[in-house]
C-alpha cells in the first residue's frame, strides 16, 4: 500500500495521496465478475464500474481539459448529468478499467508537466491552480471509493481501504 511520505514536498505528497485512493478504486473491482460490477446496488444505480468511469473521466477533464491537453472524447452528455455513471452494454469491463488507466496517465503527465501554482481554465473560465485540481481530485477519487467500499461490502462483504496481507 502506498502511503504519503511524512517528510516528503508537497506535490510528491499530494501525488502519492491521490495515488493511494486511485489504487484503492482498482482494489474494489478487483476479483469480481462483470455481472458484480455492473450489479446496481443502491436506488440511484449506483455499481462498481460505473464509479470506475465516471473516476476515469473526471480525471481527464479536471487534468488535461483544464490544462489544455489532448484527451480522447469523455462521456459526458448536457441532457444526461449521470451519463459518465453509465456503462454502456457494448463497453467491457476490461474497456472501462483501460479508459482508468489511460486517465490516470494522462493526469500524471499534467502532474509532471505544471507545477503546484501554474494555472489552468475550466469551462467556465475560472483559473485554478494545478495544487486546487490535485486537492479536489484527491477529495472526489476518496469520496467515490467510499462509495465504493459500501458497495463491494454489499456484495461479498469485503471492506476496508487497502488490500489486507
Amino acid at each position: 500500500m502506498k502511503r504519503v511520505p511524512f517528510t516528503g514536498g508537497e506535490k510528491e505528497s499530494l501525488q502519492a495521496s491521490m495515488d493511494r485512493h486511485r489504487d484503492a478504486v482498482l482494489w474494489k473491482v478487483e476479483g469480481l465478475d462483470d455481472e458484480a460490477l455492473r450489479r446496481p446496488m443502491t436506488p440511484s444505480g449506483t455499481n462498481l464500474l460505473g464509479l470506475v468511469k465516471h473516476l476515469a473521466a473526471v480525471e481527464y477533464w479536471w487534468f488535461a481539459d483544464t490544462f489544455g491537453q489532448e484527451h480522447e472524447e469523455l462521456p459526458f452528455d448536457d441532457d444526461d448529468e449521470d451519463a459518465d455513471l453509465r456503462v454502456d452494454p457494448g463497453e467491457t469491463t476490461a474497456d472501462v478499467l483501460a479508459f482508468y488507466a489511460r486517465a490516470r496517465a494522462s493526469s500524471d503527465e499534467v502532474i509532471e508537466k505544471f507545477g503546484l501554482e501554474d494555472l489552468g481554465t475550466n469551462e467556465r473560465g475560472e483559473r485554478m491552480t494545478l495544487r486546487w485540481v490535485l486537492i479536489h481530485m484527491i477529495e472526489e477519487t476518496a469520496r467515490h471509493v467510499g462509495h465504493m467500499d459500501i458497495v463491494r461490502e454489499l456484495i461479498d462483504g469485503a471492506s476496508g481501504d487497502h488490500r489486507r496481507a
